[in-house]
């Protein structure tokens, strides 16, 4: 087992860090708004849109 693990804290290898920095904030923000909008785009295009409406309008009139 590494020296690192010993004492049972994984974290330890970070090298002291204790979290992210603001730049790091900045950037995972800007990507994730990008991965936002990307997935709206999708899910709002017609073809998607389509295929809910059949989805949910079989889901709808399925026998019981």
């Amino acid at each position: 087992m590494p020296a690192a693990w010993q004492g049972g804290r994984p974290w330890v290898l970070a090298g002291g860090d204790a979290g992210m920095s603001t730049a790091e904030y900045a950037v995972g923000t800007v990507a994730a708004c990008a991965l936002a909008a990307v997935l709206y785009k999708v899910v709002t295009s017609g073809a998607v849109s389509a295929a809910l409406q059949g989805l949910i309008g079989r889901a709808l009139n399925a026998p019981f």
